[in-house]
């Protein structure tokens, strides 16, 4: 069983970053983090490595306080029983895969022998039985990486931080390796820290999830309350959903911007509407594929966008981007930023290119209500 983490790290850079997150985890329990480029998730990982001295906060993993600001701690990386495997292998080239994986252990004392067998073990764990006597040039990325997770697990960490390991790999071989590490992290019962930037991640290996965004924690809980009321645009993105906020209106809801406002009356969660003044906050959640796009009627369909007001779940918006997605193409349209799912034969058909005017409509059954920020 791994052991509990108990973080709070303040860091500040001298560009102005400022990282004020803290952050738990049970004895063998798995928490992803999730953020936007530069929200400082990998700094905080290094920070709890012990690769980043802390300008405040604290740090305690199981019964032992590794760092510390008042009075200074810092206990040295290799002295906190943490592994850390990043997006590279890392592996040692002159080494087999059998002797990278009993490194850690070797370091420790354990015997040749020993060390080797419990390796071939750990090689079997994760997939890669009968290949120890090679080094990592003749294995593929994917391959590098089970023998690097083999390495980290094999050295029995009392914390284990994962700092995005699947991102250089192709979809298919991560998401491979995504259900072995499930299953591993699982039978090991060790304390994992996950940080990511794909939901399928935290979905399939975490029970909580941490959102971090410009260095604070924006959400945080279980893994299926946060992706079903996201807080943020970041968290919608996350879940996979469109997130607009707007208010209470006559009983319905309304929302968008002045220059393309958005209405919705008998939204599934209109009872919190209807029963609720004029004015308050309310967001509008609402799926990518829920969403019909069609050319506003006539050319005269931006100028008319500040004063059409043709119908409830209705609005005039503009293409800011197209994304080539598995199904199809998703596309991203401005005031309100909404994102929509297409077949890229609709796409074709529509003509539709950055800065085209669309007309967007959802259905008031596809939307759910949630509360707002309350000023």
């Amino acid at each position: 069983m791994g052991a509990s983490l108990d973080a709070r790290v303040v860091i500040v850079r001298r560009t102005g970053f400022r990282l004020d997150v803290a952050v738990t985890a049970a004895p063998g329990e798995i928490v992803a983090v999730m953020g936007p480029s530069g929200a400082g998730k990998s700094t905080l990982l290094e920070a709890v490595a012990g690769l980043v001295h802390m300008t405040d906060g604290r740090i305690r993993i199981g019964d032992q306080e590794v760092a510390a600001s008042h009075p200074p701690l810092h206990v040295r990386p290799e002295k906190r029983g943490v592994a850390l495997l990043g997006q590279e292998p890392r592996l040692f080239p002159h080494l087999t895969a059998r002797e990278n994986v009993a490194f850690g252990q070797r370091s420790r004392g354990v015997s040749r022998g020993d060390a080797g067998r419990g390796a071939d073990g750990w090689l079997v764990h994760v997939g890669l039985p009968g290949i120890g006597d090679r080094r990592p040039s003749d294995l593929s990325g994917g391959q590098q990486q089970r023998v690097a997770i083999a390495r980290a697990l094999a050295a029995s960490p009392r914390l284990l931080l994962l700092d995005e390991p699947l991102t250089s790999l192709d979809p298919e071989t991560a998401g491979e390796i995504r259900g072995m590490l499930q299953e591993q992290l699982a039978e090991a019962q060790v304390t994992a820290v996950f940080v990511t930037h794909d939901a399928v991640d935290a979905v399939a290996v975490a029970s909580r999830l941490v959102l971090i965004e410009g260095g604070r924690v924006s959400q945080a809980g279980n893994v299926r309350d946060v992706l079903e009321a996201p807080a943020t645009r970041f968290a919608a993105a996350v879940a996979g959903l469109n997130r607009v906020e707007g208010t209470s209106h006559a009983g319905g809801w309304r929302g968008g911007s002045p220059r393309a406002p958005v209405f919705f009356e008998g939204v599934d969660a209109a009872s919190r509407a209807a029963a609720a003044p004029d004015g308050v906050p309310l967001v509008a959640v609402f799926r990518p594929g829920a969403v019909r796009i069609d050319q506003p009627p006539g050319p005269a369909g931006v100028a008319r966008a500040a004063t059409d007001r043709t119908g409830a779940g209705s609005w005039l918006a503009r293409v800011v981007r197209l994304e080539q997605t598995p199904a199809g193409v998703r596309v991203h349209t401005a005031e309100p930023a909404v994102a929509v799912d297409v077949p890229t034969t609709t796409a074709a058909e529509l003509r539709l290119t950055a800065g085209a005017p669309v007309r967007l409509r959802v259905a008031a059954s596809d939307v759910r209500l949630q509360p707002g920020a309350s000023g």
